[in-house]
């Protein structure tokens, strides 16, 4: 009985060693496994060619470095994008300081473009709270994010899947990742679809004869093929075992590839040489969506109908005061601004719109330039300054006048706006809607389509508060905005990213339009 009870002693004990080491080797913290996995990662550069159909539009850089106490993860974005004739230039540079085991503890993101510089930056506190500071113009924004766990940058998301053993085929992992341009948080779906090699740009030679770089030498790389997926988006990349980048591409069109630093200058070099690019390589030609009547007069339309395909509609705000959705039938009511009545005088003081009141981040409100530029605009006349009706139509027309016409590639807000005067739709919505809230006028950013030349193009407006929501168009100067002012969002940058997953698969079909036939 001894010998049993000896032996049985011993089983157990053994059982719990090799438990132990079980727990130990498979079942440890996460961010302990993080950490020991990440002692292999070595630092380097790594240089990238952008590409948008068969034009170059840009270079990036993405530069890891090891600290004493972490990481730092350094990228740089050139681009140069044609949009309606013209070129967009935009810098954006982003640079995330991670620990040991590539939790982010801090962040700086700028954005640099011909309207102007976009800042943010942040740092990860207790209880995972995120303070973010955002600087555009002068004007200074805190706010702070409490978050379940720490979150991710986009550009850590590969290698912290690598470093975390989950480049296994068929292997899934959701992340936290946070967007600097939006200041929001979304979950990240990652799944890893296949492993395969890929061969990449080893080195280059200047050819003598031409005075061009080329390929010298090239080298196979084992290579994974994962998928990012976040709000019906999209985005699939090439990485090495240590999660670097080696190719990837966007729903949107846009491409990178990595390879040697002179031949990606060589390439955007090159593409500024090109007077002209197709339809598909413009950055708005190409997500237009054709219309399958052309119609000049759209303005006189009072109510239009649209049969929307190829898409799921769940989850996009197309149901709701002047649109009516049934099924995949959508009618849009233009609002009769002679019948409009707010039944308020400003500044509305009601606590039902609440969130239409308020400053938030890149609508400054509460900033003195704005709302002395708005209080200017309505001075004219005592009687506007309480009327909801007036000052809209007072505030539509000053911004229609007041900005230039001008495709950026920025972060809109309004007070960068209200200082550089220029814009397109995104930098007339956001100075109008701060306005209008500084005045105690609800309002607020809808995103959807336009008819313009028989397309449909993306674009944003705003609407405002006169006893029913009113769709108004500082861009094309229009109150009320016409009907072909599609909306499928309301809200900010985070609200607005939903609308990327209809770019490519969105098709309109016009109903019923009055003395009109089908192409």
């Amino acid at each position: 009985m001894r010998k049993r009870a000896l032996a049985v002693t011993i089983v157990l004990v053994w059982l719990g060693m090799v438990g132990w080491q079980v727990r130990r080797e498979y079942f440890q913290p996460e961010l302990t496994r993080l950490a020991e996995a990440a002692l292999g990662l070595a630092p380097g550069v790594s240089f990238y060619t952008l590409t948008m159909g068969d034009r170059t539009v840009g270079q990036a850089t993405s530069r890891l470095d090891t600290l004493p106490d972490g990481f730092r993860l350094e990228d740089v974005m050139n681009l140069e994008l044609p949009a309606l004739g013209q070129t967009g230039v935009a810098v954006a540079r982003t640079s995330v300081k991670l620990s040991p085991s590539l939790v982010m503890e801090a962040f700086d993101f700028t954005l640099d473009s011909e309207v102007g510089r976009f800042e943010a930056s942040g740092t990860l506190g207790p209880d995972t709270t995120l303070h973010v500071s955002i600087r555009s113009a002068g004007s200074e924004q805190n706010v702070s994010f409490r978050l379940p766990q720490p979150p991710v940058m986009s550009n850590v998301v590969p290698i912290r899947i690598a470093m975390g053993g989950a480049l296994e085929v068929g292997e899934t992992i959701r992340l936290p990742v946070f967007d600097p341009t939006s200041l929001s948080t979304r979950t990240v779906e990652v799944e890893v679809i296949e492993h395969d090699t890929l061969v990449v740009t080893d080195s280059v030679m200047l050819n003598q004869e031409t005075g061009r770089w080329q390929v010298a030498h090239v080298d196979s790389v084992p290579a994974w093929r994962i998928a990012e997926v976040f709000g019906g988006v999209r985005v699939e990349s090439w990485v090495d075992a240590d999660g670097r980048i080696l190719r990837s591409s966007s729903p949107l069109g846009f491409a990178m590839e990595r390879t040697e630093y002179e031949l990606a200058r060589q390439a955007q070099e090159d593409a500024r040489l090109v007077d002209t690019s197709p339809i598909d390589d413009d950055v708005i030609l190409s997500t237009a969506v054709q219309s399958n009547v052309d119609f000049a007069d759209v303005e006189q339309h009072d109510e239009l109908r649209f049969r929307l395909t190829g898409v799921d509609l769940s989850g996009f705000q197309l149901d709701g005061g002047r649109q009516t959705l049934r099924g995949d039938t959508l009618t849009i009511r233009r609002e009769n601004w002679d019948q409009i009545d707010p039944d308020y005088s400003l500044p509305y003081s009601f606590m039902d719109l609440r969130e239409a009141l308020e400053p938030e981040p890149l609508i400054q409100s509460d900033d003195a330039r704005i709302r002395d530029q708005a209080r200017s605009i309505t001075v004219a006349r005592a009687s506007w300054r309480q009327d909801p009706k007036e000052v809209a139509r007072q505030l539509n027309r000053s911004v229609y006048n007041m900005l230039e016409k001008s495709i950026t590639f920025s972060v809109p807000n309004a007070v960068q706006v209200l200082e550089t005067r220029r814009g397109d739709c995104n930098e007339h919505t956001v100075l109008f809607v701060a306005m209008a809230r500084s005045l105690g006028l609800p309002a607020r950013t809808a995103v959807g389509l336009v008819y313009v030349n028989g397309a449909f193009f993306y674009h944003a407006w705003p609407e405002v508060w006169l006893g029913e929501w009113v769709a108004v168009d500082p861009t094309f100067g229009q109150i009320p905005a016409d009907a072909s002012h599609i909306r499928f969002v309301i809200g900010g940058l985070a609200q607005q990213v939903e609308i990327v997953r209809l770019i490519g698969n969105l098709d309109i079909e016009v109903l019923d339009l009055p003395g009109r036939e089908a192409e």
